[in-house]
């Protein structure tokens, strides 16, 4: 049998008893009145853009969301026109759908890979200079996303090619290649919050549980996947839930390396061309808005527990 020092119990101790007075706060009349009015609040403009998007056109730009309720008329013309229309006036959005999930994907499974590796490396495997390399890392997170877009774009022109993918602007390449400069850039400015977030979870677990790992004969590798991944689960699923959200709404970097065509262009790129061009088609635009939004709000709904898990491992350490 194990035996567990008196340094680890007292640290769980004072953890649950954290997370005891936490979860009593949070449950409290007062707390649930707050949440319930924050959650009507922000539930009612997406309901209403949901109802807006299924009224039928001559409604939608005479009156408004709340009057579906007196006069109530429903139809799917809109999103028939939005996803798969043929005229040049149409949405046909359902190629950029799919463009928005080939980029999000990789550039989310990306960063929180190479996160990961990193910030156990910085954790907890010893190294000249480590500390230093966890400050630069630190440090990158206040440098603005819009300095490296230039340098990065310079990088792509020159066709310098990373892991057997062609890097260059996407109106040059053809097939899965094109996507891959926009999977590259996302990386990168995910990594230094990935990392920063990621070692401070991986920091605080007991070290404890690293050495007895050691002592049983475990490599690095082997504390990695055994030890340290199932510990900071709740940690991954919120990194990874962030950066879904970040990339699925970015529209800044899809448009400068994704460029506006259907072969790799995301929604957000077409959806701000329908708003520019087509202004006016308010059943359209409120559509192709749902659309965009109904992907991200499942991703969420489905990881939310892991999400509140992660902030709650986050607030009671120490």
């Amino acid at each position: 049998m194990t035996s567990v020092s008196p340094a680890v119990t007292v640290v769980r101790s004072g953890a649950e008893q954290a997370t005891g007075r936490v979860r009593k706060r949070l449950s409290g009349r007062v707390a649930s009145a707050v949440a319930i009015v924050i959650a009507v609040l922000w539930t009612t403009p997406t309901f209403g853009l949901f109802l807006s998007s299924l009224r039928p056109e001559d409604q939608i730009k005479t009156t408004g969301w709340w009057s579906f309720f007196s006069d109530p008329q429903l139809t799917l013309e809109n999103y028939q026109e939005v996803l798969f229309g043929t005229s040049s006036s149409s949405g046909k959005m359902a190629s950029f759908l799919i463009n928005s999930i080939v980029i999000t994907i990789p550039s989310v499974l990306f960063p929180l890979a190479f996160a990961a590796f990193a910030a156990y490396a910085l954790a907890w495997v010893p190294f000249r200079g480590r500390n230093w390399v966890y400050i630069g890392i630190f440090a990158l997170q206040v440098v603005p996303m819009q300095m490296a877009l230039v340098p990065l774009l310079s990088f792509f022109s020159e066709g310098v090619s990373v892991f057997g993918l062609q890097l260059m602007p996407a109106w040059e390449l053809e097939g899965p290649a094109r996507f891959a400069q926009v999977w590259f850039a996302h990386t990168c400015f995910a990594l230094p919050l990935g990392v920063f977030l990621l070692h401070n979870f991986m920091s605080e677990l007991p070290g404890e549980l690293i050495e007895a790992a050691r002592v049983d004969g475990a490599t690095h590798g082997r504390i990695f996947r055994r030890v340290v991944l199932p510990l900071v689960a709740p940690a991954l699923a919120t990194f990874g839930i962030f950066q879904f959200l970040w990339v699925w709404n970015d529209l800044l970097v899809a448009l400068i390396f994704a460029g506006g065509t259907p072969d790799s262009a995301p929604m957000t790129v077409r959806l701000a061309q329908m708003a520019g061009t087509r202004g006016n088609e308010w059943q359209r635009l409120t559509a192709g808005a749902f659309v965009s939004l109904v992907i991200p709000l499942i991703v969420f709904l489905s990881m939310q527990r892991y999400f509140v898990r992660g902030l709650l491992a986050g607030s009671v350490k120490g």
